[in-house]
């Protein structure tokens, strides 16, 4: 396996009602594992928490829209460092989670991951899901792609899969390869 890419995470609050659940699930060294999953080279994001009068601000301002988003990406560069902010709008999480039957800190590690991506420059509102995503040597020369959208529709298999036998957020799995 090659080693994780180096990665300087700085997470930041701001103020908002109700922000001490969001704390609770959302500490440092959590965002840096979600982010960390998703990187594929060094990094150096900020990930900032924030109520919703300065997520709809920020989404107004930078993207036309007048509402608060679960998650704004704002990507500097790509290489060789990806630089990026990742602005999550804690209510907007909290009400997607409920509405969503997730936990809290599920949907934050979703959405790091997500705003991780888009940072790199993967891009769900364009059509990627043909684009190579992973290579797995086999071994003699000889490997196997998966695109973007297989992945995808892995790693949501994979998730219902762990659901239906009761491990749900928190639980550890280990998963093994030949």
């Amino acid at each position: 396996l090659s080693p994780k890419p180096e990665l300087d995470l700085s997470l930041q609050w701001g103020r908002f009602d109700g922000d001490a659940p969001h704390r609770a699930v959302l500490t440092r060294a959590k965002a840096r594992l979600w982010v960390g999953h998703a990187l594929l080279r060094p990094g150096e994001l900020t990930v900032r928490v924030v109520g919703e009068a300065e997520g709809r601000a920020l989404n107004l301002q930078y993207r036309g829209k007048d509402y608060a988003t679960n998650v704004l990406t704002f990507d500097y560069t790509r290489e060789p460092v990806v630089a990026a902010d990742l602005v999550l709008c804690g209510p907007v999480l909290e009400h997607e989670a409920r509405e969503q039957g997730k936990t809290l800190q599920a949907h934050y590690a979703h959405l790091l991951v997500h705003g991780t991506l888009h940072a790199q420059g993967y891009d769900h509102e364009t059509n990627q899901k043909d684009t190579v995503f992973l290579t797995q040597p086999l071994g003699a020369g000889k490997v196997v792609d998966y695109t973007w959208g297989e992945t995808v529709d892995q790693a949501r298999r994979m998730a219902a899969h762990l659901q239906s036998r009761g491990l749900g957020a928190g639980s550890h799995i280990a998963i093994l390869s030949k």
